[in-house]
């Protein structure tokens, strides 16, 4: 079908209008790498303390693959997931549906009972020693502040990080770098010794200096615990995206990974899949909390 004259001069500047912005945006200077960096550093948070206020429910889906590489079986299971109780630390998790079929409703019905006799149980702990819960509640947010500031440690020492250019994601100006494991890094953590098995890309907001984007290509085979000692093969995948929520927070929207990993000296693993993560809303963990499913 052609388009009416005007419609198409209006397409064509249109057109041209976004090409000379891009050309624009990649024309201008880079930022500077130190200070840019250092502010990003300053930035990071891990996703579990940014996802700490908020419920979301998370699609999960799992393929297992054959050794060409082709999916066997899948699983999709949709859950709603909470904020840790106060004194508990991790998130509730609530199986909503798998593989299309929704879960009874009493059983839903039955669980939030049984969570909100819990945090009924939490509420009375913390009132009649509030001291002791604060003091433990900022005993472990500490700790892992330090744990997390020793893993960015590493990770400044293992890669030798480039800024490469600008690049567009979901409307928002990022700036790409790249990131190569220096050969002789002499790392502390045990997420730094697997940094050096693995190539970065990191897509990062050049106005809020968050990140956006990351994917990840496992170079040598790496050992993790998953359980038993896993090695994750070369070629293995991994990538992350977030999005900015109600303006105010970047948090995760997609993971995916791909991999191959052999567990022991036998069995060997080949899977694909990840999660999204959509719905976010505000929640308060606090003595008063009511434990109710959130309205959709």
């Amino acid at each position: 079908m052609r388009l009416p004259h005007a419609a198409f001069i209006a397409r064509n500047v249109a057109v041209a209008f976004l090409a000379v912005t891009a050309l624009a945006a990649q024309d201008r200077p880079l930022p500077d790498q130190e200070s840019f960096t250092r502010e990003v550093r300053a930035r990071l948070r891990t996703d579990s303390s940014l996802q700490s206020g908020y419920i979301y429910t998370e699609t999960r889906r799992e393929q297992k693959l054959d050794g060409s590489g082709k999916v066997k079986e899948e699983s999709v299971k949709v859950y709603e997931s909470y904020p840790g109780l106060p004194g508990e630390g991790e998130r509730w998790d609530r199986l909503l549906s798998e593989n299309g079929r929704p879960r009874p409703a009493s059983e839903l019905e039955k669980e939030l009972r049984d969570r909100q006799k819990k945090a009924e149980a939490l509420a009375r702990e913390a009132t009649e020693q509030p001291a002791k819960l604060q003091a433990q509640q900022q005993r472990e947010a500490a700790e892992q502040r330090r744990e997390f500031d020793a893993i960015l440690d590493d990770l400044f020492l293992v890669y030798n990080i480039r800024m490469e250019r600008r690049e567009a994601i979901n409307a928002h100006d990022t700036i790409v770098f790249s990131l190569t494991p220096r050969p002789n890094a002499k790392p502390r953590t045990r997420e730094g010794s697997q940094m050096r098995k693995v190539i970065v890309r990191a897509w990062v907001s050049e106005s809020e200096k968050e990140l956006v984007r990351v994917d990840a290509d496992v170079i040598d085979t790496l050992s993790i615990g998953l359980g038993l000692l896993a090695r994750v093969h070369k070629g293995s995948k991994f990538s992350f995206l977030r999005t900015k929520v109600n303006n105010e927070v970047w948090l995760p929207s997609r993971f995916t990974v791909s991999f191959s990993a052999r567990l022991g000296l036998v069995a060997v693993l080949r899977r694909s899949g990840g999660s999204e993560f959509s719905g976010y809303r505000k929640f308060s963990v606090d003595t008063s909390t009511t434990i109710e499913a959130p309205t959709p």
